[in-house]
């Protein structure tokens, strides 16, 4: 049986610590994986979230997966699978193929989707899902469904104007909505103080007259806590969070950019010292939560995991070609 017993000083118990890094290991080995099947010319686009797992699966981890709803953005492989999404299906979707649960191969690679699974479908235009998200929010006023709906995006993407207009009508109708901003500092090439005058993303919430909170994104435990206060405040009627997680992505923008054109490698270098699957198995090792023999199993389990995806998905029918333009066009 999982143990459940808590930990000294801790909001969370064993049982969720250990989930938590689960799929942060899962996430970072699978993503891994991404990129060597794009090199090998067997996908055509990768999109990482490498060093950003650590927030992403804390957020996820302070929800309810059976109620609430998501509206991830392209970087946000962790929590798809934090929230339910297989690795198998996740492979489907970046290979585009028939049985993908986003589109039916049809999207990009990374614009997650899945109804079952309570996760919205993801457009390419930055910053959609953040209206999308405070309407699913208002549903669940309408509807006095104890739920929330959780947006996550980029720094650069709150600039864009939806993310203005979706965090003003979701504070003047006080719906139960938490935006996550994943501040990896960097806009694909542009670097934060160039995109914005404020050091702080979360500095903004302010001018809606809501909560914002800072969170150190390399540290999980941190970004639980606040997920977990926004969701109770939401849920009590306290309207929107907007969390802003300091992070770092570790790859280029995407396997179609040069990262090494407009940032040093020392400061990627700098940046990795703070690895959150790093930071965070040492922790659990020092809570004696996590031991050696542990992590070798782990390591184990993921990287047979990771291969079945791969090869569940490299033998995966493609799309038939007579499906092209299905839920394009109305039909008579």
């Amino acid at each position: 049986m999982a143990q459940r017993e808590p930990v000294s000083g801790l909001p969370v118990d064993r049982e969720k610590l250990k989930t938590m890094y689960y799929y942060m290991v899962l996430s970072r080995r699978l993503d891994e994986r991404m990129w060597i099947l794009n090199r090998q010319g067997k996908a055509p686009f990768v999109i990482s979230c490498q060093g950003q797992e650590g927030a992403q699966a804390g957020v996820v981890m302070a929800l309810d997966s059976q109620v609430d709803w998501i509206a991830p953005y392209y970087r946000d492989l962790a929590v798809v699978l934090a929230f339910g999404m297989t690795p198998r299906e996740v492979m489907l979707g970046f290979l585009g193929k028939a049985d993908d649960p986003s589109s039916g191969g049809r999207q990009m690679p990374a614009h997650y989707g899945h109804r079952a699974r309570r996760i919205f479908t993801g457009s390419s235009p930055v910053a959609t899902q953040v209206t999308q998200a405070a309407g699913l929010a208002w549903a669940f006023k309408l509807r006095h469904e104890a739920a929330v709906a959780v947006a996550f995006l980029g720094e650069g993407s709150t600039n864009q104007g939806e993310f203005h207009e979706a965090l003003n009508f979701a504070a003047v109708q006080r719906v139960p909505l938490i935006v996550v901003v994943e501040n990896n500092g960097y806009a694909i090439s542009v670097p934060q103080n160039h995109q914005m005058a404020i050091h702080n993303v979360a500095d903004r919430a302010a001018g809606y007259g809501i909560v914002g909170v800072v969170v150190q994104g390399s540290d999980p435990l941190a970004v639980y806590e606040a997920a977990h206060a926004a969701r109770e405040r939401a849920l009590a009627g306290g309207g929107p969070t907007l969390i802003e997680a300091k992070t770092y992505r570790y790859t280029a923008h995407s396997s179609d950019d040069d990262d090494r054109s407009y940032r040093s490698r020392e400061e990627l270098l700098r940046e990795k010292a703070d690895d959150p699957v790093v930071v965070f198995r040492e922790s659990l090792m020092r809570l004696n939560v996590w031991d050696e023999r542990q992590e070798e199993r782990l390591q184990q389990e993921v990287r047979a995991v990771v291969d079945d995806a791969t090869e569940y998905a490299l033998n995966a029918a493609m799309p038939d070609p007579s499906t092209l333009m299905d839920h394009v066009y109305e039909k008579d």
